[in-house]
């Protein structure tokens, strides 16, 4: 699997605040109601964010209890738990750039009407939800860090002599993660 790639997350939220721009253009113009998302969603990305860090931290833990060139006996981690880990750490990070992205572009339609709203209610839950959105994609970067495995000494991937373990044709080095396709 590969780590993300921050560029295309920011591609990815570029193109989200536009289109989070227009819509919400478009559905003031005809005056329907605000595509932001309920202050209850900020209930749901606090869950995700929490379960996300909890699975990391799991990830972490084992990882830092491994000690190069040690004859002591390792924990066991279940590789399909380290492997779910980086699938939700990853997913976290798209549903935060998703979501950042939107929120943004409502925010600054919001903005430029701020001084003749007199509820500016839906410009805060906006701002609020991009907040929220940033959390998601800083855990989910973060976790994604937590499972990677750092390079053991003496390992070499073949013929061109690179330190690091080599699974299924997987990358080396820091693009590896927690999980073992052995």
């Amino acid at each position: 699997m590969k780590p993300l790639n921050p560029l295309r997350l920011l591609l990815i939220g570029f193109i989200l605040a536009v289109a989070g721009w227009s819509a919400t253009v478009v559905t003031s113009r005809y005056g329907m109601a605000t595509p932001v998302l309920p202050l209850t969603a900020l209930a749901t990305m606090a869950v995700i964010v929490v379960i996300t860090l909890v699975l990391g931290i799991r990830v972490l833990r084992w990882r830092n209890s491994i000690k190069p060139n040690s004859k002591q006996k390792k924990r066991v981690l279940d590789p399909l738990l380290a492997a779910r880990t980086l699938v939700l750490a990853q997913a976290c990070a798209y549903a935060g750039t998703v979501l950042l992205g939107w929120h943004v572009g409502i925010f600054l339609d919001q903005l430029r009407i701020w001084s003749l709203r007199s509820n500016q209610g839906i410009t805060w839950l906006a701002l609020a939800m991009a907040g929220g959105g940033l959390l998601m994609i800083i855990v989910g970067l973060l976790v994604e860090r937590f499972c990677r495995i750092p390079p053991e000494d003496g390992d070499t991937n073949g013929a061109d002599g690179k330190t690091g373990r080599g699974v299924r044709g997987e990358a080396t080095g820091e693009g590896e993660y927690a999980y073992r396709g052995d």
